[in-house]
């Protein structure tokens, strides 16, 4: 494929990498290949690592700074970048430039939304006009979490996270704690007492209040900091872990009461005050970028 470039000022644009909540995550089973089978609600918050990628004429993708104990070759816009460029047979290539603001190991897949932008901004940066359906299945293969980034809407998961059916849930005024310690996410799944056999349910069961996550019993034993702050929220509202954590937060009806107990909390706890939302920013970004090239 030859170079197609888009106008300059799109290459100007910083592009959004939300972070997500897992509402309920559920542990149905487990393949043979040792991935393991979830029911899962994904929403996004308006909490944003940004990324701003700048063209340069040779075939060559890099960063302009790497993440502590993350080498380039590893890190996961680099890879995506060149999975896009060795998918469409692109011959540029690009520079990118991440403002890492969502914790690493946190649950709130950072690393996962920081890849899924790669790939849905290069896309149409670099004019290879790849469908939303051939972007999800090449994030897939840079981990579970990425097609729902790709996705771009509040979702309900199956298998392992990729199966994505569209959900609307509320909006809701949310705070995010980040207890100091990081999880480890395979040595989480890898737990011989995680629950691997819930039951499937519905979506109506889970609009109508079960929203547990499998994982929670198996990290607050190993992580207490997870479980001092879910105390902690839970003095406020119901505290809730996202994926494996370590971030863990509560909804709240308004923005008055969240943003109080966001005040009695900042004085302990790093927090976050966030809005959960069922658009990705990143797609509304795309929109605005598309009626200004």
């Amino acid at each position: 494929m030859t170079e197609k470039c888009v106008n300059l000022p799109a290459w100007t644009e910083k592009w959004p990498a939300p972070a997500k909540l897992n509402l309920m995550l559920r542990i149905t089973g487990r393949r043979p290949d040792g991935y393991h089978l979830l029911q899962t609600v994904f929403q996004f918050i308006d909490l944003c690592d940004w990324i701003r990628f700048h063209p340069v004429d040779e075939d060559s993708v890099s960063l302009n700074q790497t993440l502590p104990g993350v080498s380039e070759a590893d890190d996961l816009t680099v890879r995506a970048a060149r999975l896009l460029k060795a998918e469409a047979g692109y011959a540029g290539g690009v520079r990118i430039e991440v403002e890492k603001n969502l914790p690493m190991g946190g649950g709130l897949g950072g690393g996962s939304s920081d890849a899924a932008t790669t790939l849905v901004a290069l896309n149409y940066l670099w004019g290879l006009g790849l469908p939303v359906e051939r972007l999800i299945q090449l994030g897939l293969s840079l981990g579970a979490d990425v097609p729902v980034f790709v996705f771009g809407q509040a979702a309900w998961g199956e298998g392992v996270g990729e199966k994505l059916e569209p959900i609307q849930v509320p909006e809701c005024w949310t705070v995010v704690i980040r207890p100091d310690c990081h999880v480890n996410t395979g040595e989480i799944f890898s737990d011989k007492n995680l629950t691997r056999d819930s039951k499937s349910i519905r979506i109506s069961d889970f609009i109508a209040g079960q929203h547990q996550n499998d994982c929670l019993d198996v990290v607050e034993r190993r992580y207490q900091a997870v479980k001092d702050a879910l105390v902690a929220l839970s003095e406020f509202a119901e505290g809730r872990l996202t994926g494996t954590g370590a971030c863990v937060f509560a909804q709240f009806d308004s923005e008055q009461s969240a943003k109080s107990a966001y005040r009695s909390l900042t004085a302990k706890w790093q927090c976050y005050l966030v809005k959960g939302v069922n658009e990705s920013p990143l797609y509304a970004k795309l929109r605005a970028v598309e009626n200004i090239s």
